[in-house]
């Protein structure tokens, strides 16, 4: 598949093909307000579970949200892996899939990510495409070392099958 850019409400859109990556997450329900402060939790048990088993993160961490209803999310979050690692029953083995994914990046706080997510939805739909699973995002910005919120970056991913 030859990589596709288009701006799409402010918003660069670009078509990708990504081969499965293992990952290291935790998951939980967890209501919208709930997610900002379980985060960061999670990123650092599993960030301290993989360095106590010599297992390098393949990249920054990513979350991954399946809508369970209007208030509640299963939020899936963690680590890629170079190699998969076994969980220990808190922390999981899980995967994010390859295949073709539309990816755009935010810039700005992570709670006014929506646009991002319309763009991508509608980039999806004008090609007749089907979502394929839940969307992830990925977090290149640290809010504890990086306090303002304008400056953050995070790449958000969308599986779609082609029609």
């Amino acid at each position: 598949m030859v990589p596709e850019t288009v701006d799409m409400q402010s918003h660069s859109i670009r078509s990708e093909t990504r081969g499965d990556q293992p990952t290291a997450v935790m998951v939980a329900i967890l209501s919208a307000s709930e997610i900002g402060d379980w985060m960061p939790q999670a990123f650092e048990s599993i960030f301290n579970y993989l360095s106590a088993k010599a297992a390098p993160a393949a990249g920054p961490p990513f979350a991954r949200y399946h809508r369970l209803d209007e208030t509640h999310f299963e939020v899936e979050a963690g680590f890629p892996l170079v190699e998969a690692v076994e969980g220990d029953g808190i922390i999981r083995s899980s995967s994010l899939p390859g295949g073709p994914v539309a990816v755009t990046t935010h810039v700005g706080p992570y709670d006014a990510m929506k646009p991002a997510y319309d763009a991508l939805g509608a980039w999806v739909e004008e090609r007749g495409f089907d979502p394929v699973g839940d969307r992830w995002d990925t977090y290149f910005s640290d809010p504890d070392e990086s306090p303002d919120a304008r400056t953050w970056r995070a790449e958000i991913v969308q599986p779609y099958r082609p029609a």
